[in-house]
């Protein structure tokens, strides 16, 4: 066909760009909590994130969804889950750069905040892959209540070598672990678990029941919360392979046709007579897990924080580009307020993750104990709203699936559902602030940290103070959410340039806007110095 018209005004591919090197708040705060030695490990990864391959990688992962394959074709049983090799490439890349378990066995002093940065890189890229990364950062410090199987499992999961693939975990390069807690009668009520477990004779135990959630079911390994006749809820570790190369028990049933996260894998498993070995005392399976809770919350954060950003950074770049009305959209007053709004969020979102990660390395478990359930109350729950926006900001082109954007809002309300809702957070809030006295203190005193330097946050810690003094049900959820926002605004005031500190504590702390874009009245001064650190 002839041409008929010139195709102009359209948007360059944003491909091949350093994803560190033009985030401003990510790099400043590696520098200030890690320094220059930690930034400068995460060059190769940020340029890597950027570039047009790793792109096509995310791309493919998630064009052709996993497969499962029951029975092979002679009608032998071997419950495999198949992905495409862009979704391998991926975890191969995380695996590399040690974003999995592979802190906890090193001896950096920043060990975890790089590993949080890098898992932030990453996750914008691709975030279904992140899964079974997360899980097997988290699965560790829990796996470590039964030495034996420390000792046994610990060398492959801190592995940087990934080797897919259902074999002997005692013959294999590196290994992937997973989870396997909720049930169809009851999902955060894991107390509610059917499943149950026998004695097997030499410390085993054999398992029998179902889980209604069980992601990346490829993975070597996984804890499983099983009920133990006279103890209660205990927690075990069921390997996919046993030693000596057999089959264990492990029967998926079919995989989840989810909203998002589509290159992730999640089934229903079922166990009949599966074998497993206790982690921590018997009927003590929650209180086993919880460290493990704790850190998968904390990638709960990241992951939103990097969704957030990963959208934020498309919306910039449309608007550098795109001339509407005789101007480019970044000229448009109403579009700076929107960007610059979204900046500031998710500027806050990065201030805080670095925060949560850094107290992980410093061992600050009573100030993480209720710090990083507020953050994955409001961090996550803010993903929707500010991906939406962004998404906004491209028109209908953003609307279109080759944008990126479409997966980005499909993913953007998962991590708010994982490892715990909105509901069941701000209770966990709400009961560690009515019985933890030390994490009370750990938080106000790094919310005392910022204190006199802006009346709006000195007003919001006095509510907050107030809240808490004073817990009660019908408040858990706006104490959840004006806690993380106080702790934002803690590492904001301290830290960032004073005109993004100053913009969100007025729009955050002081006469909360119903949209994004509806900034103060005299803002617009401001907007320069915000705009600035969302993509230089």
């Amino acid at each position: 066909m002839a041409p008929t018209h010139d195709v102009v005004n359209q948007v360059p591919p944003l491909v091949d760009y350093d994803a560190l090197a033009v985030d401003a708040a990510l790099a400043g705060g590696l520098v200030r909590l890690g320094g220059e030695g930690v930034l400068g490990s995460l060059g190769a990864l940020g340029r890597r994130v950027g570039d047009q391959q790793v792109q096509r990688w995310a791309t493919e992962a998630n064009g052709y969804p996993p497969v499962l394959r029951t029975h092979d074709r002679y009608g032998n049983r071997i419950d495999e889950v198949d992905y495409h090799p862009s979704w391998h490439r991926l975890m191969a890349l995380s695996i590399g750069e040690g974003l999995h378990a592979a802190p906890w066995a090193s001896g950096e002093p920043h060990a975890h905040l790089r590993r949080a940065a890098g898992f932030f890189l990453t996750s914008q890229a691709e975030a279904g892959h992140g899964c079974p990364i997360s899980m097997t950062y988290a699965v560790l410090p829990a796996l470590r209540h039964n030495p034996a199987l420390t000792r046994q499992f610990e060398p492959g999961l801190t592995s940087t070598r990934y080797d897919p693939g259902l074999r002997d975990p005692a013959g294999k390069a590196g290994l992937v672990a997973g989870m396997a807690m909720t049930e169809k009668q009851g999902g955060s009520d894991v107390r509610a678990n059917t499943t149950r477990a026998e004695p097997a004779g030499d410390g085993a135990w054999r398992l029998t029941g179902h889980k209604w959630f069980c992601s990346a079911p490829m993975s070597d390994l996984f804890l499983v919360l099983a009920q133990v006749p006279g103890a209660g809820l205990s927690c075990f570790c069921v390997p996919r392979v046993l030693p000596g190369g057999g089959r264990n028990a492990f029967a998926l049933q079919r995989l989840k046709d989810k909203l998002g996260n589509r290159s992730n894998a999640s089934s229903e498993v079922e166990f009949d007579g599966t074998l497993g070995w206790p982690v921590g005392e018997p009927g003590q399976g929650v209180k086993t897990i919880l460290e493990m809770v704790t850190m998968t919350r904390l990638d709960c954060v990241i992951g939103s924080a990097a969704g957030q950003r990963a959208a934020l950074v498309q919306a910039v770049h449309h608007a550098r580009h795109r001339r509407v009305f005789g101007a480019l959209l970044i000229d448009q007053p109403v579009m700076r307020a929107v960007l610059a709004d979204l900046q500031l969020e998710v500027e806050a979102a990065t201030a805080l993750m670095l925060r949560l990660a850094a107290a992980v390395d410093t061992g600050e478990r009573a100030f993480l104990r209720l710090a990083v359930a507020a953050s994955k109350f409001w961090v996550c729950k803010r993903s929707g709203v500010v991906v939406g926006e962004a998404l906004e900001c491209l028109g209908g082109n953003g609307y279109v699936e080759e944008s990126g954007l479409p997966r980005l809002f499909r993913e953007s309300p998962l991590n708010s559902i994982w490892e715990g809702s909105g509901n069941v957070i701000a209770l966990d809030v709400l009961r560690a602030v009515g019985r933890d006295g030390e994490a009370i203190a750990a938080v106000d005193a790094e919310l005392a940290s910022a204190a006199g330097s802006d009346p709006r946050f000195d007003a919001g810690v006095a509510r907050c103070r107030e809240l808490v003094r004073r817990p009660d049900v019908q408040q858990a959820r706006e104490l959840a959410r004006l806690l993380a926002v106080l702790l934002q605004a803690a590492q904001l005031i301290r830290f960032a340039p004073a005109p993004v500190a100053d913009l969100f504590c007025a729009t955050r702390l002081g006469a909360p806007a119903p949209v994004l874009g509806a900034l103060p009245a005299g803002a617009l001064p401001r907007l320069d110095a915000v705009l600035a650190r969302a993509l230089p």
